[in-house]
């Protein structure tokens, strides 16, 4: 089914992810700047609002989409068809059941939305249609995005990636096309209601073509020992699913209740730039999923260990400096992009960079936690997790506002799955003492702090043009921690294994270079 190795699939997922990616965000800030110039900050807060209110009815979703992927791995690595026709049955069946659950429990919870936002609502256009909207958006893709995951497992998220790339830039320059002309934002929505199901067929289609077994009747059930670690598994995912919505889904909730949808509008933007570059990192290390599930399934422990390890490095390296960008750069995009009106107080950006390293120093963690099926360990402490963050929105935000409720966020993950999830992994993973982890953890910070402090030190300086502002903090805060980093690692093993990769992707270059050619 495939013969390729796992650095072609990765670097061909990369590509196809940071060179779609780069054309999708100069075409998606143009679409948010004029969004902004062209409705009310109202718009932007019951935007983010509804965004945030109906990503927590994928709690439907119960992480069964998780364990079947982590089904696959072994499957598609045998190149048994059989186990996967089997196992892509019965998510065929599940997604269905789930889009119907989705769609009833949208219906039954209009009236929360109204509660939540109640006299701040000050826009013409009619609160339920916009819901409608955004529940169709959120429910109908379930009876499509199946089979996108086969593609994803078998480390083809390269073709999944550049038709959601092809299809969301055409979208922008619909949507900004109509908001300039129309100056309207029910155009706006269905055109991006129309971008999620016309992506959802093109891949169902795809994938379709790729692995004719989807089309096959004569399809065993899988065994009962492979339902009996199905349903152990979703189990365990399913209380990472509700508090992982907790947790990531209600600051809006709590903002908006709070502040406002005008509060919520303003730090929407802010949000915007981190998930922008959270999505563009993301790129680099989501291409690797499918590839470390194929690593766990083949390779021994210690191959395993020396990968993470390498991993890790590479986390920390891009989440580090992408952290200190936000700090001292993102306030001053903020104000290019959308005007003065909307900079926030430096705290803000402060504690969002903070809550983003946070997220991201657990990615590599998080990677081997799901590809080596690790999901029963820690489930019942996120929700600790998502209990402590809740209170904490509440008690903080009445006492900090804007800047509380995200330092409830950090406060709740620092206590909870910042020190289990990597505690789990090193003991039952690599059966590794964690405290080599926490020990490298804190080596880390320590040098992003003085890399922190350094930056802070010469961006004080810098005092022009907002333009020039700009590309001298971007050059300040790129040249000080990559310089302080390759001077702390450049020695390491781990490092040594990335410029090995690196090697093996140039070779990889070359030889695509010289087919071109031919």
């Amino acid at each position: 089914m495939s013969n390729k190795s796992r650095t072609e699939y990765s670097f061909l997922n990369i590509v196809a992810g940071l060179g779609g990616y780069i054309i999708n965000t100069v075409l998606g800030f143009v679409c948010r700047m004029v969004f902004v110039r062209c409705l009310s900050e109202s718009y932007l807060g019951i935007n983010g609002l509804l965004t945030n209110f109906l990503s927590m009815l994928s709690l439907a979703e119960l992480g069964i989409g998780g364990a079947i992927v982590y089904s696959l791995y072994k499957p598609i690595a045998e190149n048994d068809e059989d186990a996967i026709a089997s196992w892509m049955k019965v998510y065929k069946k599940v997604y269905f059941a789930i889009g119907v659950i989705v769609a009833v429990a949208g219906i039954c919870l209009m009236p929360v939305v109204q509660l939540v936002v109640g006299d701040s609502y000050n826009i013409p256009d009619n609160l339920y249609l916009i819901y409608g909207i955004y529940m169709l958006n959120s429910a109908g893709s379930y009876f499509f995005s199946y089979r996108s995951a086969l593609l994803t497992a078998a480390q083809k998220n390269y073709l999944v990636i550049g038709t959601s790339y092809i299809i969301t830039s055409l979208q922008s320059v619909i949507q900004i096309i109509l908001l300039l002309t129309l100056k309207s934002y029910m155009p706006y929505l269905i055109v991006q209601t129309i971008g999620t199901f016309l992506f959802n067929i093109i891949i169902s289609v795809i994938a379709s073509k790729k692995y004719p077994l989807l089309k096959r009747k004569d399809v065993e059930p899988i065994s009962k020992e492979d339902k009996k670690t199905l349903i152990t598994n979703v189990k365990a995912l399913t209380v990472y699913k509700l508090s992982g919505v907790l947790v990531n889904n209600t600051d809006n909730l709590v903002i908006t209740y709070f502040s406002g949808l005008g509060i919520t509008g303003l730090a929407s933007n802010y949000v915007l730039l981190i998930n922008t570059l959270n999505t563009a990192v993301s790129q680099l290390f989501g291409a690797l999923v499918a590839s470390v599930g194929n690593l766990n399934a083949k390779e021994d422990k210690e191959h395993q260990y020396a990968f993470f390890k390498a991993l890790n490095l590479a986390n920390f390296w891009v989440f580090g400096w992408a952290a200190l960008g936000i700090v001292f750069v993102s306030s001053d995009l903020v104000q290019l992009c959308f005007g003065k009106k909307y900079i926030l107080e430096s705290s803000i950006p402060l504690m969002l960079a903070i809550n983003f390293y946070m997220v991201g120093m657990q990615n590599a963690i998080l990677t081997f936690k799901s590809t080596k099926g690790l999901f029963k360990y820690g489930k019942y402490i996120l929700i600790f997790t998502a209990v402590l963050n809740i209170a904490g929105d509440i008690v903080f935000g009445k006492i900090w506002g804007l800047f509380g409720i995200y330092f409830a966020t950090a406060l709740a993950r620092l206590l909870t799955n910042t020190w289990y999830e990597p505690y789990a992994v090193y003991k039952y993973a690599f059966g590794i003492n964690p405290i080599k982890y926490f020990m490298k953890y804190l080596s880390y910070l320590i040098i992003l702090i003085i890399s922190g402090g350094v930056c802070f030190l010469l961006c004080r300086l810098v005092n022009f043009s907002l333009i020039v502002n700009i590309i001298l903090k971007v050059l300040i805060c790129s040249a000080v921690p990559n310089g302080i980093f390759f001077l702390a690692f450049h020695k390491r093993a781990e490092f040594e294994y990335i410029k090995a990769i690196v090697k093996r992707v140039k070779n990889i270059v070359a030889n695509l270079l010289k087919k071109i050619k031919k």
